[in-house]
């Protein structure tokens, strides 16, 4: 189990830093969600930079529910935020006053719109179960719109790992 292996627990508590981690490395990088996300992903300056290499580098970018706000400060080499104008999803502001969070720094919706990215998103009549995926045109970002999405985004990303594999062979 994860927790009995001395080496496992070892990368829980001896966490790497941001700045110590590679982007390159990986061909898919994927920012979860959570109510955290809204206190340091959209206001890292260093996460922007790294996400920028990443996508340089040709990987796949994943993000769901408060995650996406890791994307709202990446700029491209015109210094121009590179999320503008594609299709992307985030949890909603339907959502987050439906569960009463009001007391987040950034809220999903509000700071993609900002971004300028086309936001869609599906409604339910009680929003908790609503769900959505969003890939955008050039098929490089794929984001989920609350945490029912976790399968599908999922299934999403693999889907074009795998054609974008096929691509490089």
């Amino acid at each position: 189990m994860f927790n009995e292996s001395a080496e496992l627990s070892s990368l829980l508590t001896n966490s790497l830093s941001i700045e110590n981690v590679d982007f390159t490395e990986f061909d898919i990088v994927f920012l979860s969600g959570g109510w955290g996300a809204a206190y340091d992903l959209g206001f890292s300056e260093s996460l922007a930079d790294k996400m920028f290499t990443a996508y340089e580098s040709g990987s796949l970018i994943g993000a769901i529910c408060h995650g996406v706000l890791g994307l709202i400060k990446i700029k491209n080499k015109d210094g121009e935020l590179l999320i503008k104008n594609r299709k992307m999803t985030g949890v909603t502001n339907k959502q987050l006053q439906e569960l009463g969070i009001f007391f987040t720094p950034m809220h999903p919706e509000d700071e993609l719109k900002k971004a300028g990215v086309l936001f869609e998103s599906k409604s339910k009549r009680i929003e908790f179960f609503a769900n959505h995926v969003v890939v955008d045109d050039e098929k490089r970002f794929i984001t989920g719109q609350n945490q029912n999405a976790g399968h599908e985004i999922s299934q999403q990303i693999m889907e074009l790992l795998d054609k974008w594999m096929i691509k490089k062979i």
